[in-house]
């Protein structure tokens, strides 16, 4: 855990930091759809397109700005809000062909899971995480 701990946390907050400011755009374009930057997908209804977006740019939030102001809470947060985007992904996957439909979209949307379970395991048992947001560590893990 030592070797993540030395560049995840920042690792995280550079890539969310990027990925909430292509989701913004995103939302941008759903609001403004005249804009058209190219984000939008258009095999998903409207509303499922403002949930992906919105869960997104909330996602990015809630990590960016919980990790700046040392909000204690970030960790099972996020952990929250990648249970919101495993879902979406599956019905993007199933319901609407996301990332090509198929086996090709089934095996990138369990990456994608795959993901977030290593985010959150590494969320919820890392001492730097723990350190950073002032959680004493779980029984037995100090």
């Amino acid at each position: 855990m030592d070797a993540l701990d030395k560049f995840l946390p920042k690792a995280l907050l550079a890539v969310s930091t990027g990925l909430l400011c292509w989701r913004v755009l995103g939302m941008i374009e759903y609001v403004f759809p005249n804009l058209n930057l190219g984000l939008q997908n258009s095999g998903f209804p409207a509303g499922l397109q403002f949930q992906h977006f919105f869960a997104l740019v909330l996602t990015g939030a809630i990590f960016v700005f919980g990790y700046l102001g040392r909000w204690p809470h970030t960790p099972h947060a996020s952990i929250t809000m990648y249970a919101v985007l495993a879902t979406l992904c599956f019905v993007e996957t199933i319901d609407f062909g996301a990332f090509g439909g198929g086996v090709t979209g089934v095996t990138i949307m369990l990456a994608e899971f795959a993901l977030y379970v290593g985010l959150a395991t590494y969320l919820i048992r890392s001492p730097a995480i723990h350190r950073r947001f002032r959680q004493p560590l779980p029984a037995g893990k100090a």
